[in-house]
C-alpha cells in the first residue's frame, strides 16, 4: 500500500506504475482515491472544528447560569446540540468514505523498482544466471511420482479417498529424505545467522489483509467457517504478521528469521500432466527465510537472499538458475522479485523452487511495523525468499540424483540426516 502523500504529489508516476503492470482497469483510482482523501480530510477539519468549539461554547454555560443569563445559557445549548448533530454527521460520512478510500488504497500496487522487466506475464520473465550444468543423462528418467512408488515412498490413491484430490502419502525412505531436506535447510540457515522459528499455522484475516492482496487472498487461503481463522499459504504470513503494531528497536535491525511450516493452498485453476504427481498440490511442508531491516538495506538483503538458495541447491549438486520476474508477474505488493529455478532432466527445462521477494515498506505499511531512528520514526522493509519446499523440491533432487539401475544417490550433505545412508534402492515388488 502506498504513502497517501506520495500518491498525490506523484500521480503520474503512479499511473505508469500502473501501466508497467499490465492493470490499466486501475488507472481511475488514482485519482478518485485522491478525491476521496481531501473528501475524508475536508470532513474531519470540520468535526475537529466543531469540536473545538463545542468544548468551548460548552465551557461558557455554567458561567451563564451562574450570572442569571439563562436565555443566552440555553441559546448556546441549542448551538452545542446543532454542532453536535453536523459533527455526527460528518463522523459517519469519514467512516463511509474511508471504507472504500481503504478498498481502493490496497488495489493499487506497489512502486516496482526501475531494475524490473517490462512484461505481462511469467512467460516474459528473464533468466539472468545459471548455476551448475543441466544435464540430460542417456537414460531414461521416470516420473517423479513413479521414481517415489518404485521407492515405496508415495500412495496418492488412499490420500485420494482420506482428503481428495491434491494429498498425499509419504512413506519410508522418501519420507526420511523429505525429512531431511527440511532439516538440512534449518540448519544451513541456522549456520548463516537466522534465527530458526516455528510460528502459529493459522491468522485472523486482518494478518491476511496485511500480508497479501485481495485476489491472492482468495485464491489461495482456506478459511476456518465460523471463526476469524485462515490457514496460512506459507510461514511468510504469521512471520510478519507477528510484528502488528509493533515499534522495533532500531538496534536490533536487521532481523533475520528461518521459519518452518505446513502449508494450506487452495491452488485454484491448477490444471496439467504435473499435477498427477506432487508438483503442485494442497497441502506441503517448507522453510522460509524472512528479513526485516531499514529501507536502505533491503536492496542488498534481496541479493542475499536469493543467493542463499542457489548455495543451499549446489551443495545438494541440483543445478539452477535465477529468473527475474517481470512487472506482470509481480504480485501488488512486491517491489522486485525472483525465482529460482531447479533443472528437470525428464523435462529439459527448469522448474520453479524458491521464490524471493522485496515487499519495501508495503506490508509494514499495512500492518503498521515501525522503527525509531535519529531521524524520527519510519516503515521497516520486509523480504521473505523460500529455502525449500518439499516435497517439489524432491523432483528436482530424485530426479538430478536417478541413476541407470532406479536407484537413487543422497547427496552428500544430506547422508548425517539420513543415517549415513548414501543410495535409495527400488522396493522389490
Amino acid at each position: 500500500m502506498l504513502d497517501i502523500k506520495f500518491l498525490i504529489n506523484n500521480k503520474d508516476a503512479v499511473k505508469e506504475n500502473i501501466k508497467k503492470k499490465f492493470q490499466d482497469d486501475k488507472l481511475p483510482l488514482v485519482d478518485e482515491v485522491a478525491d476521496l482523501y481531501a473528501q475524508i480530510m475536508e470532513a474531519k477539519h470540520i468535526s475537529e472544528d466543531l469540536r473545538a468549539q463545542r468544548n468551548k461554547l460548552s465551557a461558557q454555560v455554567p458561567v451563564l447560569m451562574k450570572e442569571g443569563k439563562k436565555e443566552e445559557a440555553e441559546a448556546i445549548r441549542a448551538q452545542v446540540k446543532e454542532n453536535a448533530v453536523i459533527m455526527k454527521e460528518k463522523e459517519a460520512l469519514m467512516d463511509e468514505l474511508t471504507v472504500r478510500y481503504e478498498d481502493i488504497m490496497k488495489r493499487i500496487p506497489q512502486m516496482i523498482d526501475a531494475s524490473v522487466p517490462i512484461g505481462k506475464d511469467d512467460s516474459e520473465n528473464v533468466e539472468v544466471e545459471r548455476f551448475g550444468e543441466p544435464v540430460v543423462p542417456d537414460y531414461e528418467i521416470p516420473y517423479h511420482a513413479e521414481i517415489m512408488q518404485s521407492l515405496g515412498g508415495l500412495d496418492k490413491e488412499s490420500a485420494g479417498r482420506v482428503a481428495g484430490e491434491g494429498f498425499y502419502y509419504l512413506l519410508g525412505d522418501v519420507a526420511r529424505l523429505h525429512e531431511a531436506v527440511l532439516a538440512y535447510a534449518r540448519d544451513f540457515m541456522i549456520d548463516h545467522g537466522f534465527t530458526y522459528v516455528i510460528p502459529p499455522f493459522m491468522m485472523h484475516k486482518n494478518i491476511v489483509e496485511g500480508v497479501m492482496s485481495f485476489e491472492e487472498m482468495e485464491a489461495m487461503m482456506y478459511k476456518i467457517e465460523g471463526e476469524d481463522l485462515y490457514m496460512i499459504g506459507t510461514s511468510e504470513h504469521t512471520m510478519i504478521g507477528r510484528f502488528v503494531g509493533q515499534m522495533i528497536d532500531e538496534k536490533t535491525l536487521p532481523l533475520t528469521l528461518t521459519s518452518y511450516s505446513p502449508c494450506f493452498r487452495k491452488e485454484t485453476g491448477a490444471h496439467g500432466l504435473e499435477e498427477r504427481g506432487v508438483y503442485r498440490i494442497h497441502q506441503f511442508e517448507k522453510q522460509e527465510m524472512i528479513v526485516i531491516c531499514k529501507p536502505e538495506e533491503s536492496m542488498d538483503w534481496y541479493n542475499k537472499m536469493w543467493k542463499l538458495s542457489v548455495d543451499l541447491f549446489r551443495s545438494m549438486e541440483i543445478p539452477v538458475r535465477q529468473l527475474e520476474c517481470c512487472s506482470g508477474d509481480l504480485a501488488n505488493l512486491k517491489v522486485k522479485s525472483c525465482d529460482i529455478e531447479a533443472w528437470s532432466p525428464r523435462q529439459k527445462k527448469y522448474f520453479e523452487v524458491c521464490s524471493c521477494s522485496n515487499l519495501g515498506d508495503a506490508q509494514a505499511r499495512r500492518l503498521k511495523i515501525r522503527t525509531k531512528g535519529e531521524n524520527g520514526t519510519y516503515l521497516v522493509h520486509t523480504l521473505n525468499n523460500t529455502v525449500v519446499a518439499p516435497p517439489r523440491m524432491l523432483i528436482a533432487l530424485l530426479e538430478n540424483h536417478y541413476q541407470a539401475d532406479g536407484t537413487v544417490n543422497v547427496p552428500e550433505v544430506l547422508r548425517p540426516y539420513m543415517g549415513g545412508k548414501a543410495v535409495l534402492t527400488p522396493v522389490k515388488k
